[in-house]
């Protein structure tokens, strides 16, 4: 039986290629990989160089190549993908344009998962180390300067950045006229009082539909009720909470005509308790949201809500980024505005309708 050829431990080189080949591994690259050669290689040479690296299954050295480039065609992704283990919908919308927009310009995609912006900050310099391009930051969250943890020779772009950044393109939607929006689309349907479970306080976003939603009722003649706004967080979690707790200090008071959530998770937390304590949405009130994420697609009964852009917001991202790196490497391009606004729209689905008279009062929490 003849003996087993044994299987290299380690992928052929251009040094093995030009070995096979009789020849140098300079002459092996400029066959292979179109290096600069002042010799002159002829066809007989060519044709064994080719041979050599199809018998021994040479790959170009992709890393190598990018060195030589000076660009790896990845580009980075730092985000918040959970949390407290709960996965971000948010995320998903937006990410899902970054890799399909990134993969229609052949470049690859690292995914940094951060759990807390103010912790993990100081970590953004050791992923500019030369293995990515250029990074888009998901819904950053920043306090005072961000010079002293976002390097210069990396470019940047921010979608949703609770701040403007320095020296970043920041990628918003129109948030504040989305949340107006949405409020007057309750009042419309008849409804007066209407609880805000607020996204996380001091947040852009948070602060910004919060004023939409002070600003809706004041245009409708509707006094703004402190009691009728409750602070939240940005996850289903912080929806649940917020509203078992709005709810355990009201009992025997009457619901709410409507809820306006701070974006679809903390609605769908909203939708969870109210299931719970035997409500039905919109028979007993009606619930809206923000973003326009899967989740909002898939309850029962469809979320209204406000349609951000996200899918279109990270593939933007992804333009915006390739031309910022062709940018640094001394290519000219178009100038790229320091803000890029997307608009937003409600999209009207089964969770809102005509408010009941009387109002169904809050039961004692089982």
């Amino acid at each position: 039986m003849p003996a087993c050829r044994k299987r290299p431990d380690h992928p052929a080189t251009l040094a093995d290629v030009g070995r096979a080949a009789g020849v140098s591994a300079m002459a092996a690259s400029a066959v292979l990989n179109g290096a600069r050669t002042s010799t002159r290689i002829s066809q007989d040479t060519r044709a064994r160089i080719l041979e050599a690296a199809i018998r021994l299954s040479y790959r170009p050295n992709a890393a190598a190549r990018a060195l030589a480039q000076r660009r790896m065609n990845t580009l980075g992704i730092a985000a918040i993908v959970n949390d407290g283990g709960e996965f971000d919908h948010y995320f998903l919308e937006a990410f899902n344009g970054i890799i399909s927009n990134a993969a229609a310009h052949s470049q690859t995609t690292t995914v940094f998962s951060l759990h807390d912006w103010h912790r993990d900050a100081h970590l953004l310099p050791g992923f500019c180390d030369g293995r990515i391009d250029g990074l888009i930051l998901i819904a950053p969250v920043f306090d005072g300067d961000t010079s002293r943890f976002l390097p210069s020779h990396t470019p940047f772009v921010a979608m949703h950045p609770n701040r403007t950044l320095r020296d970043v393109v920041n990628i918003e939607a129109d948030e504040e006229p989305g949340a107006y929006e949405i409020v007057r689309t309750l009042i419309a349907a008849g409804h007066r009082r209407i609880l805000h479970v607020t996204g996380t306080r001091g947040l852009g976003g948070s602060e910004r539909r919060i004023h939409a939603y002070q600003r809706a009722l004041a245009d409708h003649g509707i006094a703004f009720d402190p009691d009728l706004q409750v602070d939240g967080r940005f996850s289903t979690e912080g929806g649940r909470a917020a509203l078992a707790g709005w709810l355990a200090q009201h009992t025997g008071q009457p619901l709410p005509d409507a809820i306006f959530a701070g974006n679809d998770a903390i609605a769908i937390g909203c939708l969870e308790i109210l299931t719970k304590a035997g409500y039905h949405v919109p028979r007993d009130l009606s619930l809206v949201g923000f973003d326009d994420t899967l989740a909002a697609r898939t309850t029962s009964p469809q979320l209204t809500t406000v349609r951000q852009p996200l899918r279109a917001m990270g593939m933007r991202a992804v333009e915006v980024l390739l031309e910022r790196i062709r940018e640094r490497a001394g290519a000219t391009v178009p100038e790229i505005p320091a803000t890029i606004t997307f608009p937003v729209e409600v999209v009207h689905r089964a969770s809102v309708q005509k408010p009941l008279r009387p109002r169904p009062r809050v039961v004692a929490p089982a």
